[in-house]
C-alpha cells in the first residue's frame, strides 16, 4: 500500500550496527569450482570447434543451434550489471526500470525476423563489413570499428567489470580493482584463444547456473518478506533509521509499483518508456555487434529465430529475479541498502551517494545457505 506520510529523521547511528558478513570457506571453494568451470568449458570448445577460418573462429562455424544462440544471446544482454544496477533501481525506485527489459522482448524478435535476413543475404561476419558492402568504401567501416570500441569499453565492459567486482568485494572484501583484474585475466583466456564457440558455449553455462541461483535467491527472499503482499505492503516501511529533517531522500517512490510512470514529473515518463526507450533498443538488439554476432552463428535462419524466441521469453525474468529482489532487500536492510547519509553511505559502501548497488550482493550473502 502506498504511504504519503514522512517518518520522522533520527540520528546517525555507529558503524557497529553495520556488520560486513563474507563468505564461508564452503561458499568460497563453490566460487573458485565455478570460475574453474567455466574456464574449463571455454578450453573444452577451443578443441571441439574449427577455429583457423573466419568463419570458424568469428560465427563459431555457423553450426549453432537454437538453444545455445539463445542462451547466449541472454547471457551477453543480463550480466553482472543487470543484477546489480536492476536490483540497485528496485531498492532505489521501483519496479519501472522493468520497462527496459520487457522492450528488449519485442526488439530481439525484430532482429530475427526483419534484420537477419538481410544480413544473412548478404554473407557478412561484422556490422561494420555490412556497412562496408552497403556503402562502399573503408571509411565508414573504420570509423564504426573505432566507435564499437569505445561503446563497449566505456559503457558495456567497463560497468560488467564494475558490478562482478563490487559482488567479490562484498563476499571476499577483496580490493576492487584487484577482483576487476581478475574477472579480465579469466574471461580473456578463454575468449582470445576459443572464438565465439568459447564465448557461446561458456555464455550458455552461465545462463543455466544464472537461472537457477536468481530463481533460487528469489524463493528465498519472497518467503522471508511474506510473498508478494509482504513486499507490497512493507516496501513503503523501508525507511532508513538515519537521515535529513524535512527531506524526501531516503524515502521510498510513491509510485515504485508502477511501469508506466507520469508523463511530466516522473523519473521514466511513460512517453519516454514507449516511444524514446525504443529507439536505443532496436540499436541494441538489432545492429549491436556482440548480438548479431550471435545470431549469425546460428545454422539457419530458424535456429536463429529460435534463439530469439528463446531470448525474449526469458527477458520476461528480470522483474522478478532481479528488481523485486532489489525491493526485498531495501525492505530487509534499510539502513544499509537506503541509507541517505552521505557519510553513512561512504561508511557502508563507499559511495556517499548511495548505497542501492549494493541490495542484491546483500541478499546473496545474508540470505543463501552455506554452499
Amino acid at each position: 500500500m502506498e504511504s504519503t506520510s514522512i517518518p520522522p529523521a533520527s540520528a546517525a547511528p555507529g558503524w557497529d550496527v553495520f556488520p560486513q558478513k563474507t563468505l564461508d570457506a564452503v561458499d568460497i571453494v563453490v566460487l573458485v569450482l565455478y570460475f574453474a568451470f567455466v574456464l574449463a568449458v571455454g578450453l573444452w570448445s577451443m578443441w571441439k570447434t574449427q577455429r583457423s577460418t573466419v568463419k570458424g573462429y568469428f560465427l563459431a562455424g555457423g553450426e549453432m543451434v537454437w538453444w545455445p544462440v539463445g542462451a547466449s544471446l541472454f547471457a551477453s544482454n543480463v550480466g553482472s550489471g543487470h543484477f546489480i544496477g536492476l536490483a540497485g533501481s528496485g531498492a532505489a525506485a521501483g519496479i519501472a526500470a522493468t520497462a527496459y527489459e520487457w522492450n528488449g522482448m519485442f526488439c530481439v524478435l525484430v532482429l530475427a525476423w526483419l534484420f537477419l535476413p538481410i544480413y544473412i543475404a548478404a554473407g557478412v561476419t561484422t556490422m561494420p563489413e555490412y556497412l562496408r558492402k552497403r556503402f562502399g568504401g573503408k571509411r565508414i567501416q573504420i570509423f564504426l570499428a573505432i566507435l564499437y570500441l569505445f561503446i563497449y569499453i566505456f559503457t558495456k565492459i567497463s560497468v560488467d567489470m564494475y558490478a562482478g567486482a563490487l559482488f567479490i568485494q562484498q563476499a571476499l572484501h577483496w580490493d576492487l580493482y584487484i577482483a576487476v583484474a581478475g574477472l579480465l585475466a579469466v574471461t580473456a583466456v578463454y575468449t582470445v584463444a576459443g572464438g565465439l564457440a568459447a564465448v557461446i558455449y561458456t555464455d550458455a553455462l552461465q545462463t543455466f547456473i544464472m537461472l537457477i541461483g536468481a530463481v533460487t535467491l528469489m524463493v528465498f527472499s519472497f518467503v522471508e518478506v511474506g510473498g508478494l503482499e509482504g513486499l507490497q505492503s512493507k516496501y513503503f516501511d523501508a525507511v532508513p533509521s538515519s537521515r535529513k529533517a524535512n527531506s524526501s531522500c531516503g524515502l521510498p517512490r510513491p509510485d515504485a509499483f508502477h511501469i508506466f510512470r507520469d508523463p511530466v514529473n516522473s523519473d521514466l515518463p511513460w512517453p519516454g518508456v514507449l516511444v524514446g526507450m525504443t529507439i536505443p533498443s532496436l540499436w541494441y538488439w538489432c545492429t549491436d555487434q556482440v548480438i548479431v554476432q550471435r545470431s549469425l552463428a546460428a545454422k539457419n535462419l530458424s535456429h536463429a529465430k529460435g534463439g530469439s524466441l528463446m531470448t525474449s521469453y526469458l527477458k520476461i525474468l528480470p522483474l522478478f529475479m532481479m528488481v523485486m529482489p532489489g525491493m526485498i532487500s531495501r525492505i530487509l536492510f534499510p539502513d544499509l541498502v537506503a541509507c541517505a547519509d552521505p557519510e553513512i553511505c561512504r561508511q557502508i559502501c563507499g559511495n556517499p551517494s548511495g548505497c542501492s548497488d549494493i541490495a542484491y550482493p546483500k541478499l546473496v550473502i545474508e540470505l543463501l545457505p552455506v554452499g
